[in-house]
């Protein structure tokens, strides 16, 4: 599968190299907002860099075709590739935790046309956690429930998997706690406080390129999908119940 790379921070340079060390996948080149450098050496091959414009896009994507998009840059950059994701029906997978409601509507609408998974934290583990946790709850209903969320120093607002844990738990923003830290790449922790006991569901992202690994799962995932708009928790209970009924045939 050939892919283009929006954005190259420091997530996207980890998930760069991960997907140039994963057989499945060829990248064909990055795009970020200055074109600069113009390459990155990445497996030992030259991967080219280019500038994500509006009107310079197609032309690049008619020059240089993929298959798919994965998106680790910021919630405006939908606006520039959205029309060419679904004029070309291009595979995309964003992991943006910042879109307002207007422009999740605008990532939601381009599923008509494409595959399209849209997650705010890409790693396999924190899905699993928010699922686990998300299990706990119906089961427990009457538990209290806390969120802690640890991060780089230097991130502004509240973690977006944060919210979105205490939103899958019908839990108040005043749930959760924040901490800011050097060092720590980022750490979710949902504690049950049940009588007589305490569950721990903990997630700690210890490198970047974890967010790579989740990336690469959800474009495997994704081929065997038709088109539509998908969260990691789609791809995921797609394997349970696949398990499922794998224990239960005879």
């Amino acid at each position: 599968m050939k892919v283009g790379l929006i954005g190259y921070g420091k997530a996207g340079c980890a998930v760069a190299q991960v997907l140039c060390e994963d057989s499945r996948y060829q990248l064909e080149w990055i795009a970020n907002r200055s074109g600069s450098p113009t390459s990155a050496v990445l497996g030992g091959a030259s991967v080219p860099i280019t500038a994500l414009t509006q009107g310079g896009l197609a032309t690049w994507l008619d020059q240089h075709p993929v298959d798919a998009l994965v998106d680790f840059s910021n919630a405006a950059s939908a606006a520039i590739y959205g029309e060419e994701v679904k004029r070309r029906g291009l595979t995309l997978v964003t992991a943006i935790s910042s879109y307002d409601d207007g422009q999740l509507a605008y990532i939601r609408s381009m599923g008509s046309h494409a595959k399209v998974l849209c997650s705010p934290n890409i790693t396999v583990g924190i899905n699993f956690l928010i699922m686990a946790a998300r299990l706990l709850r119906e089961i427990a209903p009457f538990a209290d429930v806390e969120i802690l969320e640890q991060h780089f120093r230097d991130k502004p607002e509240i973690s977006g998997t944060a919210k979105k844990i205490a939103e899958s738990l019908a839990v108040g923003g005043d749930k959760i706690t924040s901490m800011r830290l050097g060092g720590i790449v980022g750490h979710h922790e949902v504690i049950f406080g049940f009588p007589y006991q305490t569950v721990r569901l903990i997630h700690d992202a210890i490198k970047r390129e974890a967010f790579g690994t989740g990336a690469a799962f959800a474009l495997n995932e994704l081929r065997d999908c038709p088109k539509g708009f998908y969260t990691f928790d789609d791809l995921l209970m797609k394997r349970v119940r696949a398990q499922i009924l794998a224990g239960v045939e005879p």
